[in-house]
């Protein structure tokens, strides 16, 4: 991720969002990648769906965010996850 598209990101979560505030993160990762998406979301409720062929898993989390900084770190944090999609 750009750091010009994360001031895009920040602009838009702040002009959309009253933080703190709920906000729902959704990601698909290949199923080989389980753990790690469960090791970035560990100590939050979300829920999985594994995909039709089970290549891929999705994961929602509905998080309670401070701020769009914190938003951010959490997407900065899952970049580093391989093939990774962020929705």
């Amino acid at each position: 991720m750009s750091d010009d598209f994360l001031l895009r990101l920040k602009e838009k979560l702040d002009e959309h969002h009253s933080f703190p505030c709920p906000y729902v993160f959704k990601f698909i990762v290949p199923l080989a990648k389980f753990a790690e998406m469960v090791e970035l979301l560990k100590g939050f409720k979300f829920t999985t769906r594994e995909s039709r062929t089970g290549r891929y898993i999705s994961f929602t989390a509905e998080l309670h965010m401070e701020s769009s900084e914190r938003v951010i770190s959490i997407y900065r944090a899952a970049a580093s996850i391989e093939g990774l999609i962020a929705l």
